[in-house]
């Protein structure tokens, strides 16, 4: 398989589609080429869409790290990480051999597990399989943009590593502004179900009927790619959904962000790798996140994939978070 790259700048609102549902990588290039004359001022984010992934950065070993790995996590020498990779780049989408899945996401699962030492085992999940999957032991780990809320840290541990930001975008030429619970009164809004930002918009909905206004009306979509389809054809005012995919949507220009927020709003909250709880493993990931930070691997990761602006200054295991 020859490594593709393409860039982001500039490609056409089909190339971004077929790209979130997962077609190859050579149509992929070949509708960029046919539309290079389209290119926008947007700064252009290379991405891999090889299996190979020859560019992701890399770290080893660390023994204090692989010293806090539990027993039966290390009986295998595999550190099983559930990703959902069904299509939202830039964080986890599939390769082009549509089977592969690659990403920001998979690329921090990849300095942990060489950070402590194992072999990385990727599982592609769906958003609602992986809290069954992580009680059930069908994986260890998951790295999949899992915010913290007081609600998961009832029955998980995390270690963060990244900002949880969430936007909303509209169509390129809108002019929305939303940052506000009032901003959205009225509007027709796509969102994830049974994610962070869907708890936002309703708790948004509730403070505007608290207040006299008319609610929101939530569009629930399954995934990332279908969501933007909404918004280009006018079927939903906006989307809300995580920082990075509309980052990577904007800089080719199918989308505008037209606002964000905190995923743990009115709070701060944090991306984090995702354990069982009390099963100890989620010691040895944040040893083996502070490995990476401190040798440059991290950073390097954030960067590649366009993300450093959500880059944060330590892993931290459970930070506190409002109720």
């Amino acid at each position: 398989m020859t490594r593709t790259r393409i860039t982001l700048a500039g490609l056409p609102l089909a190339a971004t589609l077929l790209l979130s549902a997962c077609s190859s990588s050579a149509d992929i290039e070949a509708d960029r080429q046919s539309e290079s004359s389209n290119a926008g001022a947007t700064q252009a984010v290379p991405v891999d869409t090889s299996p190979e992934q020859a560019d992701r950065a890399s770290t080893d070993e660390d023994a204090a790290a692989a010293a806090l790995v539990p027993a039966d996590v290390a009986a295998d020498g595999k550190l099983t990480v559930g990703v959902v990779g069904a299509g939202d780049p830039p964080l986890a989408f599939l390769a082009d051999d549509n089977s592969t899945v690659v990403g920001s996401e998979v690329d921090i699962a990849s300095l942990v597990a060489e950070s402590l030492g194992l072999q990385l085992e990727l599982r592609n999940i769906s958003w609602e399989q992986w809290p069954l999957s992580l009680q059930s032991g069908d994986i260890e780990a998951v790295f999949s943009n899992v915010g913290v809320n007081a609600q998961r840290l009832e029955l998980f541990d995390f270690a963060t590593y990244r900002q949880g930001i969430m936007a909303f975008t509209a169509v390129p030429d809108s002019s929305l502004s939303l940052t506000d619970p009032a901003d959205i009164a009225g509007l027709t809004v796509a969102v994830g179900s049974g994610t962070n930002q869907e708890r936002i918009l309703l708790d948004w909905n509730s403070q505007n009927q608290a207040a006299g206004l008319a609610p929101a009306t939530l569009d629930h979509y399954a995934n990332a790619a279908d969501a933007l389809l909404a918004v280009q054809s006018g079927r939903v005012d906006a989307y809300l959904g995580p920082n990075p995919n509309a980052v990577y949507q904007q800089s080719k220009g199918s989308v505008a962000v037209v606002g964000t927020v905190n995923a743990g709003w009115p709070n701060t909250t944090y991306v984090a790798a995702t354990t069982l709880k009390g099963n100890g493993l989620v010691d040895a990931v944040e040893a083996g996140l502070q490995h990476a930070f401190e040798d440059g691997s991290y950073a390097d990761t954030l960067a590649r994939w366009g993300l450093s602006d959500e880059a944060v200054d330590a892993p931290v295991v459970n930070p506190q978070v409002a109720s």
